[in-house]
């Protein structure tokens, strides 16, 4: 009875904490992003503490090395979408032929006539006007909530960075005197969890960037680096991500009048590279730092997409990989710890080591 209470409780809890992260989403999407991105850059802040700077200066310089990568990235992404739009008139011209044949298809197939379908479009643009002056000021909407987002971010991280002995010793504070090595070995290995997924996941997508970039160029796409890029930062995203980079580059394959030899070709870079990632990279590079049950890593996923939306999707593997060294650490959670884990994946990292030499942890 008392193990049946708790379980209640437990799940009541879980409830509870579901409702206040969706309905808080708006305060602590952009506060959980900078305290993971402090993690992160944790290590390179200390690094140039160690080399005599102070603690603000070493912050600032740290999230201005990273806010300059993300700005160095976005304007390869955008070099390379300057080139692709030299031939935007083109481009325009092979989708609206591509469009044609749709409609051709739609015809023979389903018996839906041109005048039809064309009937039909003009019925779903009733109304345009005003849907398109809505759509023009949700987006302008969009873009200032985003910026004011990024803005956000970046403050909060600066902050975590400076204030993070400040943060540490108010969590030891909430702790028994005996307690506080157990809880400074959490809050250790919970920002080294961070810390080494965040790490291996980026090494992996310039590795990505790399394969993608060979296997489009060869296949033939205009703009294979753009696409390349493109596909290995939606691997940010699980699972969704690397689909919908493809298939943008399959569509985009079509609009420049590639014939079905570069579609499959496409195609066949994609399984290679999947095939890549997922028996030799994710093993080897990532090296399963989180350590979670597929079940629950799918699961969560689903969970964060429900709760934050793209957000959720992108934190949900990092923070279920913190939330599982706390419960491998405190002993009433140490069966959910179990639960979530994955023993496997240390078998799986062991033999990967050993087959290419790597000595161990």
């Amino acid at each position: 009875m008392l193990h049946l209470s708790n379980t209640i409780r437990f799940l009541l809890l879980f409830l509870l904490s579901v409702a206040v992260l969706y309905i808080s989403q708006s305060v602590l999407i952009p506060l959980t992003y900078g305290a993971v991105l402090a993690m992160l850059l944790m290590p390179f802040s200390n690094w140039l503490e160690r080399r005599g700077l102070n603690r603000g200066l070493s912050s600032f310089v740290s999230l201005l090395f990273f806010f300059l990568l993300v700005v160095g990235l976005v304007l390869l992404l955008h070099w390379q979408i300057g080139d692709l739009l030299k031939d935007f008139s083109k481009l325009q011209a092979q989708l609206s032929d591509l469009f044609d044949q749709l409609k051709q298809f739609v015809r023979s197939q389903f018996g839906i006539t041109t005048r039809e379908q064309q009937q039909i479009i003009k019925e779903q643009k009733s109304g345009g006007m005003e849907k398109a002056a809505g759509m023009a000021l949700g987006t302008v909407i969009s873009t200032l909530s985003l910026l004011v987002s990024v803005v956000l971010v970046l403050v909060y991280v600066f902050l975590f960075l400076y204030f993070r002995s400040h943060f540490k010793n108010f969590v030891l504070r909430l702790v028994a005197v005996e307690n506080k090595p157990v809880a400074e070995k959490i809050m250790y290995r919970a920002s080294r969890v961070t810390q080494q997924y965040i790490t291996g996941l980026a090494v992996m997508i310039v590795m990505l960037w790399i394969m993608y970039g060979i296997g489009f160029s060869i296949v033939g796409i205009k703009g294979a680096i753009f696409f390349a890029i493109l596909c290995g930062i939606l691997e940010i995203i699980p699972f969704a991500g690397n689909i919908t980079g493809t298939s943008i580059t399959v569509l985009i394959a079509f609009a420049q009048g590639g014939d079905i030899n570069v579609v499959f070709g496409v195609l066949i870079t994609y399984a290679i590279v999947q095939f890549t990632q997922t028996y030799v990279l994710e093993p080897l590079i990532v090296g399963n730092q989180v350590n979670l049950n597929p079940l629950f890593t799918i699961l969560i996923i689903v969970v964060g997409e429900a709760i934050w939306g793209i957000a959720g999707m992108v934190l949900a593997i990092p923070l279920l990989g913190m939330f599982k060294v706390l419960c491998d650490h405190i002993e009433p959670l140490k069966p959910y710890g179990y639960l979530i884990g994955n023993q496997s994946a240390k078998e799986d990292k062991s033999m990967f080591k050993k087959l290419f030499g790597i000595k161990e942890d």
